[in-house]
């Protein structure tokens, strides 16, 4: 065991001073970047990608189909409409979107304490999205069910690092899809209060949550502010279809938020080039917010980009590439000079189980997300299989990570605390400062601390029983579970959620859309 040296204080007023400078305020409910974004490429060469997209736009165009709505307003705005495909003249989509849609907005949560802000120098994670299967080491790969949706809720409420619950975390298969909207909401507004996604699987679910959300928040508040964050995404190749426009109508017309996101596997939705990624990127997201924008001026927004490629060799896509990431890259700079929020990357993998594999792709995809300055992180934790399947031990082993790397965007502390000037002065050449008032001050926050990894000896490691990441991670979310506790929800706003869900599933046809 070390000693201290003889002479020296490890507390009094010299460490009372020293804790008070190095003092934290309370966690903020999502993270503060101050370290700059990473930009790959040079104003000359996000000119190029812009003037590219506008070209898409005026002579190739983008189709909207099924929605003679949106032709409508799109012709009313000064599109060119060729049966179901349009065209914009140059400049007239950006010119939209910069005069009304606003750059950062509020996400308001049941408990305000965790309202969070989206765009700015603000940082969001939320777990992964829209998997049909779930895995865990005991049981395996199977279809999710209900109770598997319930427990990712909660288990991201008990998160630190998942600042919002998510949306649909994993698809309850054993609740008919005309039904399970509903109780994903519930789950969402009851077993968390975290600000939380809505259903956009058809314009009437989209409603309900809506009416769902007005249940908790009261109506004129929903209708002023941003309750619910609704992911909305194209029909890559250049198109947009019918139900996610209704679906985005919806949303905008209560002014809630929409996440506009071309869905992009290069080599089979987009050419196999970044540069061809990224315009044609731009050229949807653009003519979607443009229409977000023509149903109410001023919806908030956030411009999405998921892409990813194909493998050459055996059409599966891949995770985790540096290309994938230079499109991150390039895709954040085109939204900042936008102005308006940015959404991409996550936690992304190929691999079926909780893995090597599945840890590289994950933070080969999850570095540049928070390197690019990414507002909203959307698959932040539990996506394994291409997104097919949500893991538990991989949700914890993700959130984990989200925490240890979010700390990259705070930035480089040069307080005089940061500095640390007067420890190097009382310990001196030849000495160590492991008593010194300095260290003893920031000893519990100075460094990340993983509740994964395993840092002991391997005769430790070894008579704990030999459990590799995977192992312990299986044993946390157990834990966690188990000792999960709802936060508190006013009865009536609960029985009143209960009444909707019973009287939507009554009159809901029972069918399988």
């Amino acid at each position: 065991m070390t000693s201290v040296p003889k002479g020296r204080r490890s507390g009094g007023r010299a460490g009372r001073k020293a804790a008070r400078s190095a003092a934290h305020v309370q966690a903020s409910p999502y993270l503060i970047r101050a370290a700059p974004p990473y930009d790959a490429l040079s104003e000359e060469g996000l000119t190029c990608i812009e003037d590219n997209a506008e070209t898409i736009l005026e002579e190739v165009g983008i189709d909207f189909r099924g929605y003679p709505t949106a032709l409508e307003r799109l012709a009313a705005a000064g599109a060119n409409i060729d049966g179901e495909r349009v065209r914009f003249p140059r400049g007239l989509c950006r010119e939209i979107v910069t005069a009304s849609a606003p750059g950062s907005f509020t996400h308001h949560a049941r408990n305000p304490i965790r309202n969070l802000q989206i765009g700015g120098d603000a940082s969001v994670f939320a777990p992964a999205y829209g998997s049909p299967f779930v895995y865990d080491l005991e049981a395996g790969r199977r279809y999710a069910t209900l109770e598997d949706f319930c427990n990712f809720v909660k288990l991201a409420y008990m998160s630190p690092a998942m600042h919002g619950s998510g949306g649909t975390v994993c698809e309850p298969v054993d609740i008919p899809v005309a039904h399970r909207h509903l109780d994903m909401t519930y789950a969402h507004l009851r077993y968390s209060d975290k600000a939380f996604m809505g259903s956009v699987t058809a314009p009437e679910r989209a409603q309900d949550t809506v009416d769902m959300a007005k249940l908790v928040f009261g109506e004129e508040f929903v209708e002023a502010h941003c309750t619910t964050i609704n992911l909305i995404n194209a029909a890559s190749p250049m198109a947009w279809d019918a139900s996610m426009l209704s679906v985005a109508e919806v949303y905008a017309r209560h002014g809630q938020a929409t996440l506009i996101t071309p869905f992009i596997l290069a080599g089979a939705m987009a050419p196999v080039t970044v540069a061809g990624v990224a315009a044609q990127t731009l050229a949807e997201a653009l003519a979607g917010m443009t229409f977000v924008q023509l149903v109410r001026p001023g919806a908030p927004m956030i411009f999405g980009s998921f892409a990813s490629s194909l493998s050459m060799q055996s059409g599966a896509p891949t995770f985790g590439t540096a290309e994938a990431a230079q499109v991150i890259f390039v895709m954040a700079a085109l939204a900042r000079r936008l102005g308006v929020p940015f959404r991409s990357g996550g936690n992304l993998c190929a691999s079926k189980v909780p893995d090597a594999q599945a840890g590289a792709e994950s933070a080969s995809t999850l570095i540049p997300t928070l390197l690019a300055g990414t507002h909203f992180v959307l698959h932040a934790a539990g996506w394994l299989e291409g997104g097919l399947t949500m893991g538990y031990e991989k949700f914890i082993m993700d959130a984990d990570q989200c925490g240890l790397w979010g700390r990259l965007l705070a930035g480089i502390d040069l307080s005089e605390n940061g500095q640390a000037l007067d420890a190097i002065r009382e310990v001196g050449p030849g000495q160590h400062f492991l008593g010194t008032a300095h260290t003893l001050a920031n000893f519990e926050t100075a460094f990340g601390r993983s509740e994964v990894s395993d840092n002991d000896s391997f005769e430790q490691w070894r008579e704990e029983g030999s459990l590799d990441a995977a192992s312990r991670a299986h044993k946390l979310w157990k834990q966690k579970l188990e000792s999960y506790a709802p936060p508190e929800i006013d009865q009536g706003t609960d029985s009143a959620l209960l009444d909707f869900v019973a009287r939507r599933r009554r009159e809901i046809p029972d069918r399988v859309d």
